[in-house]
């Protein structure tokens, strides 16, 4: 960009009918005709999360007519996790906010998504971190959102500066359609085999067993026994997902004396799953068991938390990290059955959110080791687990490279952002860089 860079007030950068405010102060019980609102659990790594959302009553949401949304407002996390921005997509107009959601109707110029970024620096993230009320937990006022330093360059400049990054951005958002549409496939192959016992039904009826070739279809048998789990293919066990797998929990996060100066190791809680290692994360240069020790590829089930949004399964796609509370590490019983086990606990995760929703308290869940011992599933002989292996890791190796490059480009995205922002780094450089994997 080069040259100085001027800094307003975001409050300067707003629709002047408008203002920035805040959403529902008491929303009430869920009415599932009401209106949908964004919570702050809603919003994580610049995406609204739109299953599942609370809806509140009409004449509630009729009392907050200035936070109804229209489409392409920004909006900001202002209490618990603070700092979360997502742009409103046109699909979500009509909705409403939570109270601790602040409502941001950017100007056109210099429009939404400036702002976000502008917001993603290290200067704006340690400027909102110094004005936090943390008396109970931490929040942000109107006041300090509206006095966030905001860089504003010539107009030319910031357009290629979007240019820059919304050409990453676009990437690393390509690349999550296609783990979701990796993900499902692997998830209807699995119903297919592993649920449906298809294979086993047409060998039954006579037929051949479609979408596999003849070899694999041997192995499946033709006749099925009763058991717990009603009718399962002869020769295939009723086992308690407790047992397909070793979990690990991690440890309690005073254990670990973090720090905020990065010493040590990230220490891995359920937002880091979500969001990887950012300005927010803690670390630990304490000297913890070994088994609390996590590594790239390590498959994690977190068991606590929103049972819509943080009840989950993921791959840790990081470097070397520490395993918090709430989280346990699945470790395998046989390296041939990765696939399995991962394929089992991601179809199974409306089930673990229903278990966690049955003991919600206080917009939260939680699935023990008891609820995996008694959650059975089928799980078949050695013959098939090793086609399933053959099936499904190709699979799942696809997704977890595209996951991999994402995170090389947010960490450029983000490595590049307050160099640009600030001036350090020409639009050109940029340019080369992001050329260069883009």
């Amino acid at each position: 960009m080069g040259g100085d860079v001027t800094f307003v007030p975001l409050g300067s950068l707003v629709e002047p009918d408008r203002g920035i405010s805040y959403g529902i102060v008491q929303p009430g019980m869920h009415v599932e005709a009401g209106v949908p609102i964004v919570r702050v659990t809603d919003v994580r790594n610049g995406q609204i999360n739109q299953q599942n959302p609370l809806r509140v009553a009409s004449e509630v949401a009729a009392k907050y007519r200035r936070t109804e949304l229209r489409g392409g407002e920004l909006l900001l996390t202002l209490v618990g996790t603070v700092g979360e921005t997502a742009v409103v997509p046109p699909t979500l107009r009509g909705w409403n906010t939570a109270r601790a959601v602040a409502v941001i109707p950017v100007r056109r110029d210099p429009g939404p998504r400036w702002v976000q970024y502008a917001l993603q620096t290290g200067a704006a993230r340690e400027h909102i971190r110094t004005r936090l009320n943390t008396t109970v937990q931490a929040t942000l006022n109107l006041g300090d959102v509206s006095a966030l330093p905001i860089p504003m360059p010539a107009a030319s400049a910031r357009g290629r500066i979007l240019e820059i990054l919304g050409t990453l951005d676009e990437k690393i958002e390509l690349h999550r359609k296609m783990n979701e549409t990796l993900e499902a496939m692997a998830r209807v192959l699995f119903k297919s085999w592993f649920v449906d016992f298809d294979p086993v039904r047409a060998k039954a009826e006579g037929r051949a067993p479609s979408g596999m070739d003849a070899e694999t279809a041997q192995l499946f048998p033709c006749e099925f026994v009763e058991s717990e789990l009603g009718e399962l293919p002869v020769g295939w066990a009723s086992v308690p997902v407790y047992d397909i797998a070793t979990y690990v929990n991690g440890a309690a996060y005073k254990a670990f004396r973090p720090n905020d100066e990065g010493r040590g190791l990230p220490i891995i809680k359920i937002a880091e799953l979500k969001g990887g290692v950012t300005s927010q994360t803690k670390f630990s240069d304490v000297a913890m068991p070994e088994k609390y020790r996590l590594r790239t590829g390590d498959i994690l089930f977190s068991w606590s938390g929103n049972p819509d949004t943080s009840i989950d399964t993921f791959i840790w796609a990081h470097g070397d990290a520490l395993l918090n509370q709430h989280i346990f590490r699945v470790d395998l019983h046989s390296p041939g059955e990765r696939s399995f086990v991962l394929s089992t606990l991601k179809y199974l995760r409306p089930v673990f959110a229903e278990i966690a929703r049955n003991k919600q308290t206080t917009g939260l869940g939680h699935v023990t080791a008891g609820d995996l011992q008694r959650l059975l599933v089928a799980k078949p002989d050695a013959r098939v687990l090793a086609a399933w292996e053959r099936v499904a890791a190709p699979i799942v190796a696809a997704a977890f490279r595209k996951k991999l490059e994402s995170v090389s480009l947010c960490h450029l995205r983000d490595e590049l952002l307050p160099r640009l922002l600030s001036g350090q780094l020409s639009v050109a450089e940029a340019e080369r860089e992001v050329g260069a994997v883009a």
